[in-house]
């Protein structure tokens, strides 16, 4: 488990690693302005690795990590969609450990994010109850507190049900789903993540047509409570 540091302007991208990596057991905080993280990093540097694009509003990522090189050692991972030799040559000059081009796998990224904090990528214990039901984000296993069955869950499954509960109370929209668990490379229909939501409630929902966790929004999306 590590303290990651993401900057990125572009927020389905922000929630997206932000995600993958909480699954991974990581701790993450987030700016989405280069001159805010800026100001916050010249307070606290206190993370095992900072994820940093390189084009954002106020302060560049390429300035940013200069500054961030005058007082601290910490491992800096460049995202850019500028990905010629003489951009990377640039985000490596100004300290950059690493630099991935946009766009990029995610399971390269977490491989990357591995390296470079020196640790191998573990996922930490951590559950999460649903009415009757118990789910094990380290090991996908979803059990049943009344008769102690146990099933396993998809990465999908388990990233959906990781957004939901980050985001407990709002209304999630079907295309913010789809970016977030999917990312923007693949092109699923809105209509999987309401077949998802179906299965959802047969498993966790005592009357699926009336629904306590999982509820739509018509013309929207879906709110989730525990």
């Amino acid at each position: 488990m590590g303290k990651i540091c993401i900057v990125e302007d572009e927020p389905s991208l922000l929630d997206l690693i932000r995600l993958n990596l909480e699954i991974e057991g990581h701790q993450i905080s987030t700016f989405n302005n280069g001159s805010e993280a800026l100001k916050s990093f010249q307070e606290n540097l206190d993370f095992d690795l900072i994820i940093l694009d390189v084009m954002l509003p106020g302060t560049n990522g390429v300035d940013i990590c200069k500054k961030i090189r005058m007082t601290s050692a910490v491992p800096v991972l460049f995202l850019s969609a500028k990905g010629t030799t003489p951009d990377r040559i640039e985000g490596l000059k100004a300290g950059a450990n690493d630099y991935l081009t946009k766009p990029f796998d995610l399971e390269e990224l977490i491989l990357r994010t591995g390296v470079l904090m020196n640790n191998e990528v573990k996922l930490v214990e951590e559950t999460l109850i649903i009415g009757r039901h118990e789910i094990n984000f380290k090991t996908f296993r979803l059990k049943n507190l009344d008769s102690q069955e146990e099933l396993s869950l998809s990465k999908k499954e388990i990233g959906i049900i990781k957004l939901f509960s980050s985001k407990e109370g709002e209304v999630i929209s079907r295309n913010e789903i789809l970016d977030v668990v999917w990312g923007k490379d693949q092109f699923p229909t809105t209509r999987t993540i309401d077949n998802f939501i179906l299965n959802f409630r047969k498993i966790f929902e005592i009357d699926p047509r009336s629904p306590k966790h999982f509820h739509s929004v018509r013309g929207v999306g879906y709110r989730f409570t525990l």
